[in-house]
């Protein structure tokens, strides 16, 4: 806003908020606002008696990050990047971020500092899972969309998405939104940044549906044409590096969501079946999700229900 005007009719300066102490806010919020450099001055409460939590913290830094201004610095928060001539050291080239990078770079910032985040870790054995999907990919015509390792993984988190349905809601304030669909999105990567298109009703959708499903939105973000619904309503998130490589990874839940999917490259691992050590394709899952909504108990239940879907596809069908 333009500065008001002194009585003698010059300008006055411009002044940033200032804490005055007088907000209403748990020792865990003050820490998270000293963290994002935030005044609690100048956050809007929704809590009871006026208190300010850590979803206000959050809308605050979301609505500053939507309309561009800078954060309020609190006392003794570092707000300075570090400024470094780097053609001092040798020749560099810059090169602007696109605005898909900044809006997700901006959202992940977000999510990953305001959300409590864990992460838990198992194993798949996908080996019969691999021979079908190679098997229902050599009978289907060619112009057929193919079975992707991904489409398997979408299917498995629907179902249970449906058997531990905690995990398919949103926090809204002070209560839990739990979430009658089941729409799960699919990380992309595109020549401009990651996009995450959404398939809605993965749980009424077949794995052939759900993989043409993939590829026509997986063709339209590659081509910079994904629509702004294409990438709402999302429940749950999937990831996957297997085309890239590498095994484990820690990805960032996409809020509003509460957890999101990862999955490495499979590999060839030595496992015993009782009798002896046989060869097995094992795909490393992780599971990052919200520590307010749910605990780890409910995420290594949930991981280990993925796997054993994995593991046996006709659980698809119970």
């Amino acid at each position: 806003p333009p500065p008001a005007a002194r009585i003698d009719g010059s300008p006055a300066r411009a002044q940033q908020p200032q804490p005055s102490g007088a907000a209403h806010a748990s020792p865990s919020v003050r820490a998270l606002a000293r963290e994002l450099g935030v005044v609690l001055d100048s956050v809007v409460p929704t809590g009871p008696k006026g208190r300010i939590l850590r979803e206000d913290v959050a809308a605050f830094v979301n609505g500053l990050v939507r309309s561009g201004p800078a954060m309020a610095p609190a006392p003794g928060a570092p707000v300075d990047w570090p400024k470094v001539d780097f053609e001092r050291y040798g020749a560099v080239e810059r090169l602007p971020l696109t605005r898909i990078q900044k809006l997700t770079g901006a959202n992940l910032s977000r999510n990953r500092n305001v959300i409590p985040h864990v992460t838990n870790f198992d194993k798949a054995d996908v080996t019969d899972a691999e021979a079908f999907r190679q098997l229902a990919n050599a009978e289907a015509a060619k112009d057929t969309a193919k079975l992707t390792m991904v489409s398997l993984l979408i299917k498995a988190a629907a179902l249970a998405l449906q058997k531990y349905p905690r995990f398919n809601s949103s926090l809204d304030g002070d209560e839990l939104i739990l979430k009658q669909y089941v729409h799960i999105g699919f990380a992309v990567d595109t020549p401009k940044g990651l996009v995450v298109p959404v398939i809605r009703d993965c749980d009424k959708k077949g794995l052939r549906q759900i993989a043409v499903e993939m590829r026509s939105l997986a063709d339209k973000a590659l081509a910079g044409q994904l629509a702004s619904g294409d990438m709402q309503g999302g429940c749950f998130s999937v990831s996957s590096l297997g085309g890239v490589g590498g095994q484990g990874f820690t990805p960032i839940i996409n809020a509003p969501e509460v957890a999101i999917l990862g999955a490495g490259r499979a590999a060839t691992e030595a496992v015993w079946n009782g009798r002896e050590f046989e060869p097995r394709l094992v795909l490393l899952l992780s599971l990052s999700w919200d520590h307010r909504v749910v605990d780890g108990v409910a995420g290594a239940r949930f991981l280990g229900f993925v796997a054993s879907v994995l593991s046996d596809l006709r659980r698809f069908a119970l």
